[in-house]
């Protein structure tokens, strides 16, 4: 039997998405930004993306690229793959506060961002550790598009083997936190995310981000959703899985 093909489709219909996703939205409280680009073609559609929100734990990606900007994955020490392991797989905070400090901070956080080419993307000043500061970055879904492509880029400041690295950990997050653009995914398509989620003390509401790449049929596509404002953390899921599914139907079809 001849196998399915996700099948392609021709020029983004940017209006189209745009109100469709209005309509999605007008329903729902929050805010929201999403930016997909398939990095062959260079199609690109984009919603709000002149927000700014908070990375949640979609900054722990950046930590990791961070570090291997400075040591290559296969000579790092085995605790340290281990933090890497965790906070990337299992999104363990100690973990990212130990991988922050290692980085030396909000400036080696900004200095890796540089090297990426992120425009909206700073890290908070101070000492992370039991606080989270990372947490509260401010991010655009351009410059985590940026940061997802650099990890299939050929030309990337990551070597290669250390993109690859990264790519494995995002693609095997545990049970329970593999949500978020992979509900979006076609069947046989790969898909490497990190997702956040962070209460925000001043209001008690939620960010709910998830970020990363979907690759099938030679095709890869850079995915970013943000959002804030959610009344609890499964209605924020629920909006960014909602937003993700409805722009990549206009990208390329599912087989039936």
């Amino acid at each position: 039997m001849e196998q399915q093909r996700v099948v392609a489709r021709g020029e983004v219909p940017g209006k189209e998405i745009s109100r469709r996703l209005d309509r999605y939205l007008a329903g729902r409280t929050g805010r929201v930004a999403v930016m997909v680009k398939e990095l062959g073609s260079g199609r690109t559609y984009a919603y709000h993306a002149e927000e700014r929100m908070i990375t949640a734990s979609v900054a722990k990606v950046q930590i990791l690229m961070a570090l291997l900007l400075r040591t290559p994955w296969k000579k790092l020490p085995a605790a340290v793959r281990r933090d890497a392991d965790r906070m990337i797989r299992y999104s363990d905070n100690h973990a990212a506060d130990r991988l922050w400090e290692r980085i030396g901070g909000v400036r080696g956080f900004d200095a890796a961002g540089r090297r990426f080419g992120l425009r909206h993307t700073r890290g908070v000043a101070g000492r992370c550790v039991d606080l989270y500061c990372w947490g509260i970055t401010q991010t655009s879904v351009d410059d985590q598009v940026r940061l997802m492509a650099a990890l299939v880029a050929k030309k990337s400041p990551l070597r290669r083997q250390d993109r690859a690295q990264v790519r494995r950990l995002m693609g095997a997050v545990v049970d329970g936190q593999d949500w978020g653009i992979s509900a979006a995914a076609c069947r046989g398509e790969r898909v490497a995310l990190k997702n956040g989620w962070l209460r925000r003390v001043s209001n008690g509401r939620w960010a709910t981000a998830s970020v990363g790449l979907v690759r099938g049929d030679g095709r890869d596509f850079a995915v970013a959703v943000l959002s804030e404002g959610s009344p609890q953390v499964e209605y924020g899921i629920a909006t960014v899985e909602g937003v993700a599914e409805r722009v990549m139907r206009a990208f390329r079809s599912c087989p039936g």
